[in-house]
């Protein structure tokens, strides 16, 4: 293998792992919007498939839903086991499927800026602080942010019974980050969308 083979294919690889790392940040920095569980707990669901079988494992993409995958199956896997539901693709009442997407929010401010006020103060007898008015007006406007869609489907009736959608404002795209840092951010993150889902055939 060449030396310039081998530096692009090491490029790309650093590439997938940093897209990902952008992803992920601490759990304060992640929007989690779920549905109610009243429709999925109605059913009291035991059995679960995934709805698309795994990306095959590769090191030769930039794409970084192929980091994602194997640590998304993980995670929701271990953390539906513990609810007692059991992975039986021949059984399944449900299925598991997941988008990874990227997006653009307007008139979002990042975290560092989530204390500043774009609004003076009309608080008696104080000043304005208008650099900290600027200050927010520069660091908002358009930001990029990596969005992951985790959906429940019913298996009769193919349609949608649970749906938790994980949102994060990209601050630093070309930030790099452990591997193990990553997997421990989304156990976290999903950890939370999906702590009010019931324990496997209670209704």
């Amino acid at each position: 293998m060449g030396i310039r083979t081998l530096a692009a294919r090491l490029l790309r690889s650093a590439i997938a792992v940093s897209a990902l790392a952008a992803t992920l940040t601490a759990c304060s920095g992640v929007e989690i919007q779920t549905d109610s569980v009243d429709a999925f707990a109605s059913h009291g669901y035991q059995y679960y498939k995934w709805r698309t079988a795994p990306l095959p494992a590769t090191r030769h993409t930039s794409d970084p839903t192929y980091a994602l995958d194997p640590v998304m199956r993980k995670e929701v896997n271990r953390i539906l086991q513990e609810k007692g539901y059991v992975l039986d693709p021949e059984r399944a009442q449900f299925s598991v499927d997941y988008l990874f997407a990227t997006g653009l929010r307007d008139g979002a401010s990042p975290e560092q800026a989530s204390n500043i006020s774009p609004i003076p103060s009309a608080t008696m007898n104080r000043q304005v602080d208008q650099a900290s008015v600027d200050n927010a007006i520069a660091l908002g406007g358009v930001k990029e942010t990596n969005n992951i869609v985790l959906q429940f489907n019913d298996s009769a009736r193919k349609s949608v019974v649970w749906r938790a959608m994980l949102t994060n404002i990209v601050e630093d795209a070309n930030r790099s980050e452990k591997q193990q840092d990553i997997d421990s951010k989304l156990q976290n993150n999903l950890a939370r969308a999906m702590k009010d889902l019931p324990a496997a055939g209670s209704r």
